[in-house]
């Protein structure tokens, strides 16, 4: 079993193969020609060297992926009360935009805390091995503070010229599937992201894009679009990671420079991680595969901080937006065993 201090990265690939990366990782601002490495950045893409290289690689299956960090202990924590406050003004903030012109949509991020009673690291690390696809296992751990997760969306993947991607967007819970599926502001939502990654593909080559379909998660649904490019010319990753992200599923519509800005600042008033959101990639030997970082748990030593994000169009709703974060955050809190853990009640 790896140390808990041991550097760590990995990434689990929507054919079954894993990667894990072992350090200390050399940082880089370019991806090397051949080997591996991981792409590490924060949301909005200010590292300047994104490209960790592991000093060892172990190649698993799935299979063998969901045992190779057995013998974790539980999750024990505590979780603070999430204020609705500060998330309402930036909703009435963001709804201003909208209809004045400066937003279709955009995404703002909620971020509930808490605290473990012993090193999550372990536990999170155990847990988020174990889950499987559609679901895509990523992580980073240095030392006592790190992230992992479980993401359901692919950013891109480039293997030569064939690049695969998809728009996900628009939430339910599982028992609400049937008017899901026919919810109107839920399908807008998604459209808004699929039409944007299509328009920006259009000009790359000969582009498929298949039927949209619910992506059954288990305790929540979502919308999902399969998009497939055969590119003209090859491109690099950086090339593509700059045109996609972030796409109007985590960012905003339109994407400028001033309503990026305005995103981030919104991240930052309500507490989201910098990397929530962002590109988590992987190299090998020429294949680069980029997924969404969210669905996740970031922490620094014991403290524990699970965002999620709400795409917000004119159309949307306090209530209703509030009622998905919270189910987006509590599906995180399963997948890591910790929707048990209790919520703090000041006496």
């Amino acid at each position: 079993m790896a140390s808990a201090q041991e550097s760590l990265a990995w990434l689990a690939r929507r054919d079954g193969s894993v990667l894990i990366g072992h350090g200390p990782f050399e940082a880089r601002a370019q991806v090397p020609l051949t080997g591996v490495a991981f792409y590490v950045q924060d949301f909005a893409l200010q590292d300047d060297s994104p490209w960790k290289i592991p000093h060892r690689v172990e190649r698993l299956s799935a299979a063998e992926f969901t045992t190779r960090f057995t013998g974790a202990p539980s999750l024990d924590c505590q979780w603070d009360p999430l204020d609705p406050a500060p998330f309402a003004t930036v909703f009435q903030e963001v709804m201003s935009s909208i209809h004045a012109g400066i937003f279709e949509k955009t995404v703002p991020v909620v971020t509930e805390t808490g605290t473990a009673t012993t090193a999550p690291g372990p536990a999170i690390r155990a847990a988020m091995c174990r889950q499987q696809t559609p679901l895509q296992s990523y992580g980073w751990m240095q030392a006592r503070s790190g992230f992992a997760g479980a993401s359901p969306e692919l950013l891109f993947s480039l293997d030569d010229r064939r690049l695969e991607s998809m728009a996900l967007a628009g939430t339910a819970r599982r028992e609400d599937r049937e008017v899901f599926a026919v919810d109107a502001k839920e399908i807008r939502e998604h459209e808004y992201v699929a039409q944007s990654l299509v328009s920006k593909f259009l000009s790359l080559g000969r582009l498929e894009r298949r039927a949209r379909e619910i992506l059954d998660l288990g305790s929540i649904v979502h919308f999902l679009t399969l998009i497939h490019v055969d590119l003209d010319t090859p491109m690099t990753p950086l090339e593509l990671l700059q045109r996609l992200h972030p796409t109007p599923a985590l960012g905003p519509l339109p994407r400028t420079a001033g309503t990026l800005d305005q995103l981030l600042e919104w991240r930052r008033r309500l507490g989201c991680p910098p990397e929530f959101g962002a590109p988590f990639g992987l190299w090998d030997d020429g294949r680069f595969d980029a997924l969404v970082a969210i669905r996740g748990v970031w922490w620094n030593e014991n403290q524990l901080n699970i965002p999620a994000g709400c795409g917000l169009i004119e159309a949307s709703r306090l209530v209703n937006e509030w009622r998905e974060l919270r189910l987006k955050r509590e599906a995180v809190k399963r997948s890591i065993g910790a929707a048990h853990c209790a919520t703090y009640q000041p006496t």
